[in-house]
């Protein structure tokens, strides 16, 4: 079974980084985990691969009426939630709580603190892939890819500041 490759993107701000173009280049899904800001950045990546994007806090345009705050989906059989804030791992928010035990998410996609990171919380695998918007502050600017095979899951956040587009972090390989 050939691994389901899927683009993690939040927080774009308005700013379509066109190192995003190789990062996600061949994935079979991207996945958006909002402010997203301009709608155009939305059709940038679907010329990538099909989008599916949830709102942000900063998504007022009202191009983005129609986005959902959560959106669930299944990524190669495990349940999977887009919502752009979680609150944190350790004391979800209630509407990322509701939604985590409503679908009983096994991977949480979100966004928000514009830090890229991937853990496994409780048997759920929770994946911010950072900002590829501008730079804020002193963190990276960040994309990510989620490679889901039959019973291994694999998550790389790469820097999209960078030309050679590195690893921020050595991926995360999990059974889920």
């Amino acid at each position: 079974m050939k691994p389901l490759r899927v683009g993690l993107v939040s927080d774009t701000h308005g700013l379509f980084e066109p190192r995003l173009a190789r990062l996600l280049s061949g994935c079979d899904l991207i996945l958006h985990a909002g402010d997203v800001v301009r709608p155009s950045i939305l059709a940038d990546l679907a010329r990538l691969a099909p989008v599916r994007a949830v709102r942000g806090n900063n998504d007022g345009d009202p191009a983005f009426d129609a986005l959902p705050e959560v959106a669930h989906l299944d990524l190669a059989g495990r349940s999977t939630i887009v919502i752009h804030e979680i609150g944190s791992r350790a004391r979800l928010a209630l509407p990322a709580r509701r939604a985590v035990a409503r679908h009983a998410a096994r991977i949480v996609v979100h966004g928000h603190s514009h830090r890229p990171a991937a853990a496994l919380e409780d048997g759920v695998l929770f994946v911010n892939p950072g900002s590829a918007g501008p730079r804020r502050f002193s963190l990276p600017r960040a994309a990510g890819l989620l490679l889901l095979g039959r019973r291994e899951v694999e998550v790389r956040l790469h820097d999209v500041a960078r030309d050679d587009l590195p690893l921020l972090v050595p991926p995360l390989a999990i059974d889920l």
